[in-house]
C-alpha cells in the first residue's frame, strides 16, 4: 500500500514538473520571438526600520519606474509586469 502511494505521488510530482517546464519553455520562446518586450510600472518604495519592543517604522522613499518583462514568468532578471501591478509597494529592510 505504501509503495503504491509513493509511486503515485512520484508520478504526480513528475507530471507537474513536466507541465511547469513546458510552460516555462513556451513562455521563454514567446518572449524572445516577440523581441523581449518590456514595460515600466510605477512602484512605491518603503524602508522598514526596526525599533525597540519588536516594533517597526515604515518610511516612504518615493515612487520609482521599474522595468518589467511582459511574460508569465520572470525573464532576463526582471519581474513580470502583472506581478508588479498587483503589488506596487516595494519594501526594503534596513
Amino acid at each position: 500500500m505504501f509503495l503504491f502511494l509513493l509511486k503515485w505521488l512520484l508520478r504526480v510530482a513528475g507530471g507537474l514538473a513536466a507541465v511547469f517546464l513546458v510552460l516555462y519553455a513556451g513562455d521563454l520562446t514567446v518572449y524572445h520571438l516577440r523581441g523581449s518586450p518590456q514595460s515600466k510600472v510605477t512602484v512605491n518604495r518603503y524602508v522598514t526600520i526596526p525599533l525597540k519592543g519588536r516594533k517597526s517604522e515604515y518610511d516612504y522613499l518615493g515612487t520609482l519606474d521599474q522595468a518589467c518583462s511582459i511574460s508569465l514568468f520572470p525573464q532576463s532578471g526582471e519581474s513580470t509586469c502583472w506581478q508588479l501591478r498587483r503589488n506596487p509597494n516595494q519594501g526594503l529592510t534596513d
